[in-house]
């Protein structure tokens, strides 16, 4: 669907259909002249009558089909005082949902609608357009095309007598995000068989390409000669070798900043290797690697917009699995930095891939402040649910950053605990450390086994298991990969970090 700008006045306007979000107890025709000029046949269309705006409410009201806007679809948002932006994105994803049922070419939203709302209208605008894209993903990559099935709008008019700069770029930043976010879905949602470690790979240097990103990666041979056992270690049972991704976005004039780096666990497939998962919902463990679906998705946006920052993204690609050759329970290895770890459950992979990818970046970049993200621990989705992801970290302004972050995109973050004392569950008998400690704090363990590779750098990990996938489909996404962070750290980025 493409985005369209409509200047001038109402009687310029021609679309197949009118989008009108209104509060309950509103009058959409008061509260919008323009839409009252643009379409006088409402004030006496009968079906007015029964229009409420109640939140969830959805009414096409009809005209005559030769006029030019026939069609007028009304989006109930509910109570001004329980106004949410999440309650418009559903709105507006189940709205462009029916304009597909419907068949409809063209849907126009005139931006003085959005006048009446909170939050201000550029604000409201990227939301529109962010919600529309998210809700005509459909994700069935692999069906027969049903040449009968009903196609996407092919255009999104947005009608102003006047449009700002301002709105023009809100919209496209609404935009830039959405395609970020399905990006991230589409990776996530590949079968393990069709995007291998090597696979993601090429998916980066050919985005990298595309959006002027330097993309360097790194094979088995190159990580050996690097030390870096830890990750080689996860991926040693699989015939698909490992590899580690570096996306780089430098501008001249800020290539000498220490740069913001996101990592990424970048798991292709997690069978759990000798500690085998359970076979239900093992088919799920395709999307162990929307951490690096993330950051890869995030990083075109930042190459996209041109930032004035310096961004780094790094992505741990290994698959898990049982062989031959397989890490053992019991098993030592050595990461990057030199220190041994021992390995007691070979299911607790992603902390070993990203232990590697945060020495490299430490010892490569010098972070100015290093985050990175991961569907790390069922403990996490235990303790917070499918509507949260886990924030540890100590360091109150970037916590405060990312939860902001989070916000504006509608991924919600927590802040957990790295409590200190639980440091001493992760020692070991016969190695420098244990990569895993008891079942309880299960998520807190494992981000104080990360932490342990960071020392003094300004950081924070994101645990997104639980949030990275939904068994139930909403407006906004259908079952499957969510693609959730990706937008996260596109406004992570965007946002004034110091």
């Amino acid at each position: 669907m493409e985005i369209q700008f409509q200047e001038g006045g109402h009687q310029q306007w021609k679309a197949d259909i009118l989008l009108a979000p209104a509060l309950e107890g509103d009058n959409a025709l008061e509260k919008c002249p323009e839409l009252d000029a643009a379409c006088p046949w409402l004030a006496v269309a009968p079906a007015m009558r029964d229009v409420r705006h109640r939140q969830g409410e959805m009414a096409v009201i009809y005209g005559h089909p030769d006029l030019n806007i026939p069609r007028v679809l009304f989006l109930g948002l509910g109570k001004k005082e329980e106004f949410s932006l999440q309650d418009l994105r559903l709105a507006v994803g189940k709205a462009l949902q029916q304009c597909r049922e419907l068949r409809l070419s063209s849907v126009l939203l005139p931006l003085s609608i959005l006048a009446s709302l909170p939050c201000g209208r550029d604000r409201l605008l990227e939301e529109v357009i962010y919600a529309a894209h998210l809700g005509l993903y459909q994700g069935n990559f692999y069906k027969k095309i049903d040449a009968s099935a009903p196609k996407d709008p092919e255009y999104f008019y947005l009608a102003a007598t006047t449009l700002p700069s301002a709105s023009q770029n809100a919209a496209r930043r609404g935009e830039h995000a959405a395609k970020a976010t399905l990006l991230a879905r589409r990776l996530a949602n590949l079968p393990a068989n069709l995007l291998t470690p090597a696979d993601l790979a090429d998916e980066a240097q050919s985005l990298a390409k595309s959006f002027d990103l330097s993309c360097s990666v790194l094979d088995e041979e190159a990580m050996l000669n690097l030390g870096m056992g830890a990750l080689l270690s996860v991926g040693q049972g699989s015939v698909h070798p490992p590899r580690l991704v570096v996306l780089e976005h430098a501008p001249r004039e800020h290539a000498a900043e220490a740069p913001l780096v996101l990592v990424g666990k970048g798991i292709c497939f997690d069978s759990g290797g000798i500690s085998l998962k359970p076979a239900a919902k093992m088919h799920q463990m395709k999307s162990d690697m929307s951490g690096a679906a993330a950051v890869l998705a995030a990083m075109t946006v930042i190459a996209q917009e041109k930032l004035p920052k310096h961004v780094v993204g790094i992505l741990a690609c290994a698959e898990n699995m049982p062989g031959g050759a397989s890490v053992k329970p019991g098993d030592v290895v050595y990461a990057m930095n030199g220190e041994s770890i021992e390995i007691t459950n070979t299911d607790a992979e992603g902390r070993m891939v990203l232990a590697d990818a945060l020495c490299f970046a430490k010892k490569n970049y010098s972070p100015g402040i290093l985050v990175d993200i991961a569907t790390l621990t069922g403990a996490c989705a235990v303790a917070l649910g499918d509507e949260l992801a886990g924030l540890f970290s100590d360091e109150s302004f970037l916590v405060e950053h990312i939860k902001a972050a989070g916000q504006t995109a509608g991924e919600n973050f927590w802040l957990m605990p790295l409590w200190k004392n639980y440091e001493q569950k992760l020692k070991s008998d016969i190695a420098d450390i244990c990569h895993t400690g008891p079942r309880e704090g299960g998520a807190i363990n494992a981000a104080l086994f990360l932490k342990h590779f960071v020392d003094d750098i300004c950081y924070a990990h994101l645990d997104i298991a639980g949030v990275d996938w939904q068994e139930k489909a909403t407006s906004l996404c259908p079952k499957g990969a969510t693609g959730f962070g990706a937008r996260t750290l596109i406004e992570l980025a965007r946002g004034g970090l110091e």
